[in-house]
This record gives structure tokens, sequence and C-alpha cells, in this order.
């Protein structure tokens, strides 16, 4: 930014485990999004390596990168990111058709994993006429049309109230240890990172591992306090 050099991610060295759940957490600006991104293969580093078993995303052109998003990677954002104008039933096949899947098998595949998070009665409504909830669900859906290794979401909850933040966070840890989901997600609250396995602090594009889990969210749930008052 002009003179300034911005470092979103500086220096940052961190290992996340097949089928592990990790939760991203930190003040606004201080590289989560970019993380995540990163490991997506939404983003590309400037320097440095990101492994994926061994293969360094930051090597790859971007055919290379876009198979790898679409095939090993499933997204839930906090706005949903639907078509107005698709059902969920399409939607949910975007991924698939994008991959080069068949009509029949592309709808038989988002049928079945639309059944998977509980909106078997919803497949022909389009997002307008489903609730915040459901609107999430279908974007998990989504998320798992391809049977990704990865999943990352970044706020999933951001846009739902208390109870359908537990019950879109029970279906994201059951994906996660039922099917071995390697599961990143980035929250502010402190309810969902008491969940993860491992809880990332991130600051000025660094990060802050605590030894305890249990000692940082109490700090955030300190913050967040602060902040109301």
């Amino acid at each position: 930014m002009g003179d300034e050099i911005i470092r979103a991610l500086d220096s940052v060295d961190v290992r996340i485990a097949a089928g592990e759940f990790v939760a991203i957490v930190g003040p606004s600006g201080s590289g989560k999004s970019t993380l995540a991104n990163i490991v997506g293969g939404l983003d590309r580093p400037d320097s440095g390596e990101v492994l994926i078993e061994g293969r360094d995303l930051a090597s790859l052109n971007d055919r290379e990168l876009s198979a790898y998003r679409n095939r090993r990677v499933g997204f839930v954002f906090q706005a949903f990111n639907l078509h107005p104008g698709y059902t969920a039933l399409e939607n949910v096949g975007l991924p698939l058709l994008f991959a080069g899947v068949g009509a029949r098998a592309r709808k038989r595949r988002a049928e079945e994993v639309l059944r998977a998070v509980d909106l078997g009665d919803r497949m022909g409504h389009r997002p307008g006429q489903l609730s915040g909830g459901q609107r999430q669900r279908v974007s998990i859906a989504r998320a798992l049309a391809n049977d990704p290794e990865i999943l990352i979401a970044d706020e999933p909850t951001g846009n739902v109230d208390s109870r359908k933040s537990a019950e879109i966070m029970h279906l994201l840890r059951d994906l996660n240890q039922q099917q071995g989901l390697t599961l990143i997600v980035i929250t502010h609250d402190a309810a969902i990172a008491s969940q993860a396995d491992r809880v990332l602090a991130m600051r000025d594009g660094q990060i802050e591992e605590p030894e305890e889990t249990g000692e940082f969210v109490a700090d955030v749930v300190r913050t967040q306090r602060k902040r109301v008052g």
C-alpha cells in the first residue's frame, strides 16, 4: 500500500494433520482468511511453500490449482454464496458440473448430500425460500458434493442464530469425526473454537499457538465482553 509493505502472513509455519479439526481465531485483519485461502488454493503465497501431502501448491499452474480446489477442498462461506435463481439441488450440483460430471450422476450425488444435511424435502427450493440455517446447510452440501478431503469454513455460523449455529457445528463436527474430513474453521466465536482439536491464534499475520486451548478461549471470551462493554 504505497510505500508500506503489508504482510498478511508473516513467517507462518504450521502443520495440520489429516482428519484434524483446527479453529483459526484472531482479530479482524490478523490473517485468518488469508491463511485459509492459501491452504484452499484461493490465494497464492508470495514466498514459501504450501505442502499438501508433499505437493507444493505454490508451484501449481492455474489449471492444476483449479483442479485441486474443485476435487480436494470444500468451502463454506458466511454469506452462503448461493445462486439466487437456482434450486438447492442445482446449487449443490454446480461443483460437479465444473468437474465434468454427467447430468444423471450429478443429480444423484446432489440429492445424496442434501439428504445427508437433512434437506431432502427442500431440494426444489431456491435460497429465498429457505431459512438462514437451511441456506447454510445447502452451502455445506455443495462443499461436500465432490467428496473433498479438506473442508474450510469461514465464519460458517455468522448469519444464523445460536440454535442453528449449534446445529451447523454439530453437523460439521460429525463430518470431521465420521468421515475423517480435515476441518478448518475461521471463527470469532469462543464456543465454536472450544470444540476444535486445536486452536491457532493469529495476530498481525503471525500465529500465536497457546499451550492450552482452554486458556486461549477464556481470553477470547474476555476480549469479546470487553468489546461489548
